[in-house]
């Protein structure tokens, strides 16, 4: 497949650009995370690329390694490497986004069959190397959002939320049942980032209960198909990408509900495919273009499939 091709060289383009970022991003919103496009007067979110990247290497790397799966040396060392290495770069500007990357790859290694205990290592792994990154942070905050994070898990933990958390609240029950009706919204005009991180708040707002509910089964819908998909995929680079992609839409979106109904901290992720975005849209288009690539692949297979028992069934009735 071409997309097992693309893999490492997504993944030569992609670290040179999370290096680059870290080092001499242009800073938005308090966070360094995008580099400018001069010609084009554009910024570009380089974690967004890099999570493609890395779920098409992991992908790859699983299929090439299934005769030896459970092997420590030869298939889980050299998965786990970039996991660290590339979350650890994404951490210090953006840590949901590195959070939400490092479980959609745990949940992959833990799919495609590597040994439980070296799931259970790479879980640890995280954990230690998150905390280091938190000590990193306070003696090097310039490079590390810490006190960013501290001011998020005390207002989740110690108040009511922040001013975002506690407008999203309000449009969510302003909506009741049915909602306000479309465009009728008035915390829109109140709530920070009403179009990107807390779009599911107004949704509520406009929609009601009804409209939220609707939404979260979507997501649903999307994590039933593409477990179809896989169950039906005769080929484990195809299988693997597409869970791979669909867990990182799906938690991503999930992750952003909770936000609005402050189950966890403000995370400044948005809604994938709702929200409105830059390349955060663009690169979850190209996901859902290569999961659709897939799924015709699959069908294909199976038609073929068809066929050719077909084919074998009339010649056995010939004779």
């Amino acid at each position: 497949m071409v997309y097992a091709k693309l893999a490492p060289i997504m993944m030569v383009i992609a670290l040179p650009l999370l290096f680059y970022t870290a080092l001499f991003g242009s800073e938005l919103n308090d966070a360094s995370r995008w580099i400018k496009i001069p010609i084009l007067d554009l910024s570009f979110q380089t974690s967004d690329f890099a999570k493609i990247a890395l779920i098409l290497f992991i992908a790859r790397s699983m299929a090439m390694k299934q005769d030896y799966i459970k092997s420590f040396k030869d298939a889980f060392l050299p998965l786990i490497a970039p996991i660290i290495l590339f979350c650890a770069l994404i951490a210090p500007s953006n840590l949901s986004t590195a959070a939400l990357l490092f479980i959609t790859t745990f949940l992959m290694l833990f799919i495609g069959r590597i040994s439980l205990k070296y799931v259970v290592l790479l879980m640890l792994l995280g954990v230690a190397v998150f905390a280091a990154i938190f000590i990193v942070g306070e003696y090097f905050p310039e490079y590390v959002r810490v006190e960013t994070w501290w001011k998020r898990i005390n207002g989740f933990l110690y108040s009511d939320g922040q001013f975002q958390v506690i407008q999203s609240k309000i449009a969510i029950a302003e909506g009741g049942l049915i909602g306000l009706g479309p465009g009728n919204s008035i915390q829109r005009n109140i709530l920070p980032y009403a179009y990107a991180d807390f779009i599911y708040a107004i949704i509520c707002e406009e929609y009601g209960f009804i409209g939220g509910v609707t939404i979260v089964l979507i997501y649903l819908w999307l994590l039933f198909r593409a477990v179809s998909i896989v169950t039906r995929c005769p080929k484990t680079f195809g299988a693997m990408l597409v869970i791979g992609l669909t867990l990182n839409i799906v938690i991503t979106a999930f992750a952003n509900i909770a936000v609005s109904v402050q189950l966890v901290p403000a995370t400044g992720l948005t809604l994938p495919m709702i929200s409105m975005g830059g390349t955060s849209f663009l690169f979850t288009c190209l996901s859902f273009g290569i999961i659709l690539s897939v799924s015709r692949y699959v069908e294909q297979a199976a038609l073929e499939k068809k066929q050719l028992e077909k084919m074998e069934t009339d010649v056995q009735s010939d004779h």
